[in-house]
Formats: structure tokens, C-alpha cells, sequence
């Protein structure tokens, strides 16, 4: 008996992967990095823990509502461009159906299959057909404003909440470097497990990730040695 086929493909899982891992990555830098600059300055605790706080909200609202804008701003270039096509297609129905061949032989189909597989898709839902193949928009990839400000606000906190939760629980003496050492290892992971789902080498994401984030530490460690000298 012929085994049936069947095949997965990591791409599919891209664009929610990125958002993921880049506003859990945000939380984990940002907070980090402030948590680590107000210490360096020989803040507080109580004073550091509560930077930390207010960076999470403020880090959260700031991804959600950023994201909220962008996606929104799409949906209705999108809402627009379908609206065109729908109209495109009510005033002139065959123009449309040889762009929509065009489009197919430009794929690799001979004209009179294009022609065909055209007539047939457009005969079930025309707009679908040109949304899809012309213009890229399908429900898959369509635009959902809500949901993609609340996705970015809870990755955003659930990175966050690494650092902040070293801080809440390490001695005063040894937070600097056990904020660091934990956001790293978590910036690690996160870039690891994204390399792996997504099929790339998972080396050079750790190293690429971990290197650009302790490099934004450290410059925010030297700010708050600074502040603190100056003080």
C-alpha cells in the first residue's frame, strides 16, 4: 500500500515565530539593560525594582500600542486595495480575468490552462482569486490589529519578567551581574529555540543575539557608572 505524502514546511510558522521571540527578546534586552544602568548607578533595591516594574508597563504598552498602529494601518491599505479590486471586477470582468491568467502563465502555465484554471477560480470567488494571487492577501496573512497588540504586549512581558523577577529575588551585591548572566542565557535560549523552529543554524543565532544584547547592557552599565560618578 502506497504511503499517503505528507510534508510541513517551518516557513508557515515565520511570521508568528518573529513576533514572538522579537518582543520577548525586547522585554528581555530593554528591561535588562535599564535594570542593569539604574544598579550600576548604585540605585536602591526598592528603587531598582521599581524601575524595572515601570519598564515592563511601559515596554508592554509601548510594543502593543506601536503594533496596534502599524497592523491597523495595514488592514486598511488592505481593506482599500480589495475594495479597488472588487470594483475593478464589477466594471470590467474580463480585463480581470486576463490579468488574473497573466498572472498564472508568468508562473509557468501555458496560456489556455491559465485561461482555464482563471475562468474556474474566478467563477467561485473572483475576489479571493485576485485578492490571493494579486494582491497577496489571504486569511492567513491578513491583517488583525487586537490581536497582534496583544500578542507583542505579552511576549513583550513575558520577557520582561526574567530580569525582573533576578531582581526581586538576588542580593543587592550580586544583582548586576545575575541580571546579566540570566537575561544572556535567556536571550540564548530564545535564540536558539527560534533557529531550530524556524530550520537554521542554531550557532550563529545564540552568538548574534547574546553579543548585540551585552553590548546594549554594557553601554547602559557605563551610563549609569557615569550618572553615578557624577553624582
Amino acid at each position: 500500500m502506497r504511503k499517503r505524502h505528507s510534508e510541513g514546511h517551518r516557513i508557515k510558522s515565520i511570521g508568528w515565530l518573529r513576533a514572538a521571540v522579537l518582543g520577548a527578546n525586547d522585554g528581555i534586552v530593554s528591561t535588562a539593560s535599564l535594570v542593569v544602568g539604574v544598579a550600576a548607578a548604585h540605585a536602591a533595591h526598592a528603587n531598582i525594582l521599581l524601575t524595572g516594574v515601570a519598564g515592563l508597563v511601559a515596554g508592554a504598552m509601548s510594543m502593543a500600542t506601536g503594533e496596534y498602529v502599524s497592523v491597523y494601518s495595514q488592514s486598511d491599505t488592505e481593506k482599500a486595495a480589495l475594495n479597488q479590486e472588487r470594483e475593478e471586477i464589477k466594471t470590467d470582468f474580463a480585463a480581470e480575468h486576463s490579468e488574473l491568467a497573466g498572472i498564472y502563465v508568468r508562473r509557468g502555465l501555458d496560456l489556455p490552462l491559465a485561461q482555464e484554471v482563471a475562468a474556474k477560480l474566478m467563477a467561485r470567488d473572483a475576489l479571493a482569486a485576485h485578492a490571493r494571487d494579486e494582491l497577496g492577501i489571504s486569511d492567513a496573512n491578513t491583517a488583525k490589529p487586537l490581536q497582534a497588540a496583544l500578542a507583542s504586549a505579552c511576549s513583550f512581558a513575558s520577557g520582561a519578567a526574567l530580569p525582573l523577577a533576578v531582581v526581586a529575588l538576588a542580593p543587592q551585591h550580586v544583582l548586576l551581574p545575575a541580571v546579566s548572566v540570566a537575561a544572556l542565557l535567556g536571550l540564548a535560549f530564545l535564540g536558539g529555540l527560534a533557529a531550530k523552529t524556524g530550520g537554521a543554524k542554531i550557532l550563529p543565532a545564540v552568538i548574534r543575539v547574546t553579543f548585540w544584547s551585552a553590548l546594549a547592557m554594557g553601554v547602559t552599565a557605563a551610563v549609569g557608572v557615569l550618572f553615578a560618578v557624577a553624582a
